[in-house]
């Protein structure tokens, strides 16, 4: 049975894959912040990474799969990121590294396909490219790259955040010249889960098979929420139409592994 260790299962994806895998492989987590829930259960370890070296972790449990959620503060993901690195040349594993639409966002004129060059202007894109770059330095066999758009779901950070500002009566920001593709968290577990069961490697882009413009989603979904009347706030970054979407050419998932936006719009309602 594979081992795999969800570095940051304790954030909202890492703990949404952690529930995916768990009752399929030897799954283990690490949590930052002290929590009892977490104490108590055995296959959870605290890990700081501005204190700690993750080597120590990883030559202790000897993953096969490494999956990286890790959030927190960009030079020391980079630092840990390089040491699972290191460890990953010296033994017989993989590491499943949780990427961004956003290694893109500095192309505005076409969706972004899986060996397109990566080139962004934000700080967050920047630093997730500097991951990808170290990876890519590796033998494909090595790792898997997953690049993921906006996460939506009922109980998903970003769909709370809208409830709660529409509560608060305060202004939901949109950008009504992007266009973008988007995921379900229930599907991106699904589609991490056949990556990491089928030995899958490289690069994979895990949006939906379609387009749609940022106001348009964020609009339906405050309809399928059943919220009246939310106040927009509509930001222009340009004056032509921008693209920031991730679109699979090469590493194409089965179909029922495939999402669309009417899927995740219809993924905010609990079922």
């Amino acid at each position: 049975m594979k081992k795999i260790l969800i570095i940051g299962a304790s954030g909202f994806i890492g703990n949404s894959l952690y529930k995916e895998l768990n009752s399929y492989f030897d799954t283990y987590g690490t949590y930052h912040t002290d929590n009892a829930f977490y104490e108590k259960n055995q296959k959870f370890f605290q890990y700081d990474m501005e204190l700690e070296d993750i080597s120590i972790l990883l030559d202790n449990l000897k993953p096969n799969i490494i999956v990286s959620a890790l959030r927190g503060n960009f030079n020391s993901q980079i630092d840990a990121h390089y040491r699972m690195i290191s460890w990953l040349q010296r033994n017989t594993a993989r590491l499943i590294f949780i990427s961004s639409a956003n290694v893109f966002d500095t192309f505005s004129n076409y969706p972004s396909y899986e060996h397109d060059k990566t080139l962004s202007e934000s700080i967050f894109g920047k630093f997730k490219i500097k991951i990808e770059n170290a990876l890519l330095r590796l033998p494909t066999d090595k790792y898997v790259i997953a690049r993921v758009p906006m996460v939506f779901g009922a109980n998903t950070p970003r769909v709370q955040e809208i409830k709660t500002l529409h509560d608060l009566k305060a202004s939901i920001e949109v950008f009504p010249n992007v266009i973008i593709n988007a995921t379900s968290i229930s599907k991106l577990t699904q589609q991490l889960h056949y990556i990491i069961n089928r030995d899958k490697k490289g690069i994979f882009h895990l949006g939906s098979t379609d387009l749609i413009y940022h106001l348009d989603l964020i609009t339906e979904i405050c309809d399928t929420l059943q919220l009246e009347d939310p106040i927009f706030k509509q930001v222009f970054d340009s004056n032509n139409d921008r693209y920031l979407a991730v679109l699979p050419k090469d590493n194409i998932l089965p179909k029922n592994l495939q999402i669309t936006t009417k899927e995740v719009i219809e993924s905010v309602i609990i079922k």
